[in-house]
C-alpha cells in the first residue's frame, strides 16, 4: 500500500474514469485511489467496482446518495484518508485537465518542504488549454480577485489540483469548511494560509477535459464571490483556528 492518496469525485465520468485510474496505476510513484461517487446514472460506480477487483487494497470507492457537492466530497474523503495511514492526499479531477503525470511534482514540492502545493494554472503565465477566452478570463480574474481581498500569496486560488500533507487536514477542522463549490477550494488554502502553513504552486498546464460534461454553473460562481467577503471576515475577526485537540 502507498501512502499517497488521490481522491477523485465523480458524477457521470464513465467516459473517463477507467482511463485515467489505469493511467494513475501505471505510473513510477505508488498511489492509492479514492473514488467519491455522487450516484451517478451513467454507472460510473459500476465501472470502478469491477476495477477494483483487479486493483484490491489500491482502488476504494464511497458511494453517496446523490450531488451533494465538491466541498463535501473532499471532506468526506479526507476524513477516510485520515482514519487511514496516508501521509500525501491529493485531489484531482477525473477528466485528465489535470495531468495525472504532475502528481509527482505536486508530492515532491510536499516532500521537499511544503506543507500544501497547489498545481497552478497562473504562477507562469496562463496555462490553460482549450477554454474559451471568456472563461479564461473569468478564472484568471477572479483569482486576483481573492488575492486583492484576501490578501493570500497564491495566484491560483481556485485550482483544484492539489497535495495536502496529514498535517495540514489534521489541523483543519475540517467540519468548519463552509463552502461546497469553487469558494471550497479558496477556503481551504486560505485557511491553510492563515494557520502559518507553506503553500508552494508548481507550474502546470490545464486542458480542458475532452469528454464527459463539465460541472461549472452560475451559483458556484456566485458562491465564490461572495464566500471571499466571508472568507477575508473571518480572518480579521480571528475566527480561523486550528482544531480543537
Amino acid at each position: 500500500m502507498s501512502e499517497n492518496l488521490v481522491i477523485i469525485p465523480t458524477y457521470n465520468e464513465k467516459e473517463n474514469i477507467e482511463k485515467i485510474i489505469r493511467y494513475v496505476f501505471g505510473m513510477p510513484m505508488t498511489f492509492d485511489i479514492l473514488i467519491i461517487e455522487d450516484n451517478s446514472p451513467d454507472g460510473t460506480a459500476d465501472i470502478v467496482k469491477r476495477l477494483m477487483q483487479e486493483f484490491p487494497d489500491r482502488l476504494f470507492i464511497e458511494e453517496r446518495k446523490g450531488k451533494l457537492g465538491l466541498g463535501t466530497a473532499y471532506i468526506h474523503g479526507f476524513k477516510w484518508a485520515l482514519a487511514r495511514h496516508y501521509n500525501y492526499i491529493f485531489e484531482m479531477d477525473a477528466d485528465f485537465s489535470h495531468n495525472p503525470d504532475d502528481l509527482i511534482r505536486l508530492h515532491d514540492a510536499c516532500a521537499n518542504g511544503a506543507d500544501l502545493s497547489v498545481g497552478s494554472r497562473y504562477i507562469t503565465g496562463v496555462n490553460v488549454v482549450n477554454w474559451p477566452m471568456g472563461r479564461v478570463l473569468m478564472s484568471y480574474y477572479a483569482s486576483a480577485y481573492v488575492r486583492f481581498v484576501t490578501r493570500i500569496k497564491v495566484r491560483d486560488t481556485t485550482a483544484g489540483f492539489v497535495c495536502y500533507t496529514r498535517k495540514v487536514l489534521e489541523t483543519l477542522d475540517l467540519d468548519r469548511v463552509k463552502f461546497v463549490g469553487y469558494a471550497f477550494q479558496i477556503e481551504m488554502k486560505y485557511t491553510a494560509w492563515k494557520l502559518g502553513f507553506k503553500v508552494v504552486e508548481v507550474p502546470i498546464i490545464f486542458t480542458d477535459r475532452a469528454e464527459g460534461t463539465s460541472k461549472m454553473s452560475k451559483g458556484i460562481f456566485k458562491e465564490a464571490i461572495f464566500g471571499v467577503i466571508n472568507l477575508r471576515w473571518r480572518g480579521i475577526t480571528g475566527r480561523i483556528k486550528p482544531k480543537k485537540a
